[in-house]
Parts: structure tokens; sequence; C-alpha cells
């Protein structure tokens, strides 16, 4: 991320248009084209291969994110605009639709991007983002090392002023429209450095404190096979409720203090990768529990709403248990898709296009969503998530 942050734009190797990379960069506004399977990147030297062709470190490439092209020297940037078509158009659909459209947005400056773009509110706010600027990486490598709860803790402690911070940016630029937080998601060695692992090593004890073979050791525990299916979302707050604790407060912390600006907050806290009601319960007891203490911190409450993404099947076939804890529901499509077919979004490149050429597929399922299976299991959210429950459902 931080990387992403620094570059003019993104041409990845491996991935495709729905990786991360690509759906990051797209809602940043910055060029990407991922999955240029046929280039090489040799760091020790800074070159890029391309076959025969050798691209030296300070030469210029162009790149279009529309068509994919990656064209060799400098070429004339046009900025981004909509064409006054487009938005004759647009009036005319915002006119008659019953649909509201929300932005991703991470940052205070993504909020205010979004709002003067017309955004109805944040849809989802993802909270890993904010972890990776180079002040607060080293408090979370402290946290992941971390053996005991209390020095869990004192780590989540240097980031929970961070992260209310970011929160009272996003809610003052959202003003009375509703923004949606996602608690901790992804794996927790995303946020461990890349490279040669004896550097990595040598790096995080220096950066942490711990003794090289304990950061060793600490890092084997970490890998997973197959990381996307494993520790990550609601897992990693069930097993350090800590963490949710940490989120939370900044969450309620930062609204509090909006709303005695008089910032009309709107926050909705959800939950990721739930497949069971008692996943969600968990949380949802956490959540509130915090809630409860900063309010009488405080001297005043906020209005809120705890939910959680539909991105796993089970949740779907059993969304009118799991509404019972749930205020809303968001679908997370992107992981629905991969779990539906089983297909993993960062390697599907490999055989996807054999599968549209030769018509076992019409279409790519992460970019046009399947509506025979993964459209099922949505409509069946949908329908069993209203019927018992207060649930409703976005």
């Amino acid at each position: 991320v931080g990387g992403m942050h620094a570059a003019e734009g993104i041409l990845t190797a491996r991935g495709g248009m729905t990786s991360h990379a690509a759906v990051v960069a797209r809602g940043w506004g910055k060029c990407c084209i991922a999955g240029c399977s046929e280039i090489r990147v040799d760091e020790n030297h800074k070159v890029l291969l391309i076959g025969d062709l050798t691209i030296n470190e300070g030469e210029w490439i162009s790149m279009n994110g529309s068509t994919g092209e990656v064209i060799l020297g400098k070429q004339a940037l046009a900025p981004p605009a909509l064409s006054p078509d487009l938005e004759t158009f647009m009036s005319w659909a915002d006119a008659i639709r019953r649909l509201k459209v929300m932005a991703n947005a991470d940052t205070p400056e993504d909020a205010i991007a979004a709002r003067k773009n017309g955004a109805q509110g944040i849809g989802l706010c993802r909270t890993e983002h904010m972890f990776f600027g180079a002040d607060r990486i080293k408090a979370v490598r402290k946290m992941i090392m971390a053996v005991t709860t209390e020095q869990r803790k004192a780590s989540l402690d240097i980031l929970l002023p961070y992260q209310r911070s970011d929160f009272e940016g996003i809610f003052r630029a959202m003003d009375g429209l509703p923004v949606t937080i996602r608690l901790l998601d992804p794996p927790l060695h995303e946020f461990l450095p890349e490279g040669d692992l004896d550097n990595i090593v040598h790096e995080l004890a220096e950066e942490t404190g711990v003794k090289e073979d304990e950061v060793l050791s600490r890092i084997e525990k970490l890998s997973e096979v197959n990381p996307m299916l494993g520790f990550r979302g609601c897992r990693l707050g069930i097993s350090y409720p800590e963490l949710t604790e940490m989120q939370a407060r900044a969450i309620f912390e930062a609204a509090a203090s909006m709303q005695d600006q008089g910032v009309t907050v709107i926050p909705e806290i959800m939950v990721p990768l739930v497949g069971t009601p008692q996943e969600l319960g968990h949380q949802v007891d956490v959540i509130r529990k915090v809630a409860k203490k900063v309010f009488a911190e405080k001297g005043h409450t906020v209005s809120y709403k705890v939910g959680t993404m539909i991105e796993i099947p089970r949740a779907a076939l059993i969304a009118d248990e799991i509404a019972k804890e749930a205020e809303f529901f968001s679908f997370g499509t992107n992981d629905l898709t991969q779990m539906t077919f089983g297909y993993s979004r960062d390697d599907v490149g490999k055989f996807l296009p054999i599968y549209l050429a030769k018509g076992i597929l019409q279409h790519d399922p992460f970019e046009v969503l399947d509506q025979q299976g993964v459209g099922q299991l949505i409509k069946m959210a949908t329908e069993k998530g209203r019927s018992p429950s207060r649930a409703h459902c976005r």
C-alpha cells in the first residue's frame, strides 16, 4: 500500500482486474494494469524484462488502464473527465433511480473526493488501509509479534489515536451521510515486510525488539497455505478481542467528538467474513460493551448500527439466523464469487481466458455478477435476512 501511494501508476505481473491491487487503485483513481504475465522484475539490477526487451530504472513507460496497453516511452496524458453527454444521461438516471451510490473510501482525503463526486455515503471503509503508514506499520508489526495480551494491547494503544483521527476526518467529510466501517479483514502476514526471509527476520527483530529466533517462529506460525481462507476477518477479532475493542473505541470516540462539533454522524460497523451467527454474536457483544464504556465516559450517546458482510456461502444459506444478530447486511461479491465458484480471484487469470475462449463461461464472474449461482445466494440471503428480524440488506 505504501508503494502504491508513492507510485504514479501500477503495473503488476500477477493478478487481474479484480485483484486487491486493481480494486484499491481504482478507488484511488490511480492507473493500474494487473496481471501482465510476460513481465519480469529484476529488483537487484533494477530492470524490467519483457521478452528480449530490457527497461532500466528511470526510463519512461506509459499505461492505458482502460485498455491494458503498456507503451514504451512518454506519452501525452489526458485528465479523467465526465463528458457533457454522460453528465446529462446521469442526471436523467438520478431522477428515477431507487438505488443509492456509495463510495469505497479509507481516508479523509478519499471521503472528501467521494462526496465531491456525488457519493451518498461510504459503503465500505477498509480499516486495514489505515495501518500502512510509515508511522503506524511498526506498531502493527509489534502487535503481530506480541506473545501476550498485554504486549498486544500496548501496540494497539499506539494505533488507537491514529485510527480515531482518521475516523474523525471521514465523519467530518461525510456529515449527515452513513459511513460503513469494516473491521480488520486481511491475514496478518500482509502487514509484514516482503523479500528474503533472513532480511525480514532481521528487520522485524530491530523494529520490534524481539529476538530473531522468536520472530522466525512467529512468522512460521503465521504462514498459511491459503490465507484468503485462513486467519482473517472476524476470526482475528474473536481470537484477539482487544483488536476489535481498539477499533470500536476509535470509532465511537471519533463519532462522539464529531457530534460535539455539530457534525451529524451515522456510523455503521461491519463485521467481516462471518459464517455462523455465533461469530457475529461474539463481535457484536464486544462492540456494544465498548460503546457503553465510551458513551459513559463522554456523557452522551451516538446512534449506530452493527451488521455484517455476507461473503461466505454458508452465511447466505443461514441468513435468517445471522439476521438475528445483524442490523444490516452488505454483500462482498468478490469473496462470495471466489468461494462459490472455488476460483481464487488472484490466480484465475491462468485459465479464465481459456474458459472464455471455449465458451465454458460467457463472462468473467469477477467482472459480471453470476446470476445463476452467486446471484441466487444473494437473493436467498436478502429474503431470509429480511423475513424474521430487523436486518435490512444493502
